[in-house]
């Protein structure tokens, strides 16, 4: 495929899948520093970190559901449906228990103790958490917080089951060729570049103005059509060298959409932050936008999976380590965040100081209980998402 992705295996899709977990670790740091919601805060939260943040926002969670689709589609593939169904379960379900019940506890906690609505120490409280509560509190009792992408994506993936082994005969016939009709010529760029763009403008357009973030599930109808409507995309592409190819063409394009979409929406939000308001900003702002929360997160996504295909699709003893620890580092990072950082904000730090040991320390942290606490223990690691035994590499 020249600069193509090797269809057996995708080494780019395994470094990609680290990078953005590790840019979303870093993303939740910021959350402890910007005007944003957050669990707790940095005594210099400021809108300083914002504009980054909104730059990294749209495509983040939306290319993680994507590959998670890709990935379901290898192993299906590899496997019968029924053993594949237990093992996803077992994977996905363990942790998201057993997490909100432990690992999560110690969020709700200082969230709370920082609101003033609770003072007690976490001992006392964590009887409290553990039987649970909808309305006592700001928050409910006991919660999923971080790991909602979990419960979505074991609901997304009980939803594909299904309809698995019928979506892949579809796409090994009628729909390759169908693909290969609109992308193996020179329209194929564009066709890979706007039509994926119809997803997010049913969301943010109609449905996101109807029903707003929740992450609860049961009433995020806007955040369902979106990441399950990429999800079902990345399980049907995902062994299409027609698409791919027509990805690894778009790179530059992707780019300089990227580049144009980003540079507008910064200078937008650079006048706003001086106060610089009239008519004609506000025209630009509102039309930058929805331009940004549209097109700007697809183009990110083609863009990010053209380099990671052209440079990155190569297998290392690193990525080996790093693809296992993904899951385990995923789950302890937001409540190591919000526990460093609680403490770290308290100790009259300058803000460099302050922000640099909370990096630090966060991943230090997820690094050493990992891998000493983790990895190394057979009846602990199905507790954070790995098989009972230790990989080598």
């Amino acid at each position: 495929m020249g600069h193509g992705a090797n269809i057996d295996r995708r080494y780019d899709l395994d470094w990609l899948r680290v990078i953005v977990f590790g840019v979303l670790i870093l993303y939740h740091i910021g959350m402890f520093y910007s005007t944003w919601g957050y669990h707790v805060k940095s005594v210099h939260a400021s809108e300083t970190v914002e504009s980054l943040m909104k730059l990294i926002n749209p495509w983040r969670l939306t290319l993680l559901f994507f590959i998670s689709g890709i990935a379901i589609r290898f192993a299906i593939d590899k496997q019968p449906l029924i053993k594949f169904t237990f093992k996803r379960s077992i994977i996905l379900l363990i942790p998201i228990i057993f997490c909100i019940h432990t690992i999560i506890a110690p969020q709700s906690w200082l969230e709370l103790l920082e609101n003033g609505e609770i003072t007690s120490g976490f001992w006392a409280f964590y009887p409290e958490y553990l039987i649970g509560s909808i309305d006592k509190y700001t928050v409910i009792i006991p919660t999923w917080n971080h790991l909602w992408y979990v419960v979505y994506l074991f609901f997304y993936t009980l939803l594909l089951i299904p309809i698995a082994r019928p979506l892949a005969s579809f796409m090994n016939g009628y729909g390759k060729k169908m693909s290969s009709r609109c992308l193996d010529n020179c329209l194929g760029i564009f066709v890979v570049m706007l039509i994926p763009v119809i997803p997010f403008i049913i969301f943010h357009y109609i449905l996101k103005p109807i029903y707003p973030s929740t992450h609860a599930l049961f009433d995020d109808w806007a955040n369902h059509q979106l990441y399950f409507s990429i999800f079902i995309f990345g399980f049907l592409i995902a062994k299409d060298k027609s698409f791919w190819q027509a990805i690894n063409k778009a790179l530059i394009p992707a780019l300089i959409m990227v580049f144009i979409i980003s540079t507008i929406a910064s200078i937008v939000w650079y006048l706003e932050s001086h106060n610089h308001s009239s008519y004609a900003l506000d025209i630009t702002e509102h039309y930058s936008e929805k331009a940004r929360k549209t097109a700007y997160a697809w183009f990110s996504i083609v863009a990010l999976l053209a380099i990671s295909q052209r440079w990155l699709n190569k297998p290392s003893k690193a990525l080996s380590y790093m693809t296992e620890a993904v899951f385990p580092w995923y789950i302890l990072h937001q409540t190591l965040i919000v526990m460093i950082g609680y403490w770290l904000t308290r100790q009259g730090l300058s803000i460099y100081s302050e922000s640099l040991a909370l990096i630090l320390l966060t991943f230090l942290g997820c690094y050493l209980i990992n891998e000493y606490f983790i990895r190394r223990w057979k009846w602990i690691r199905p507790l954070f998402g790995l098989k009972l035994y230790k990989l080598k590499y």
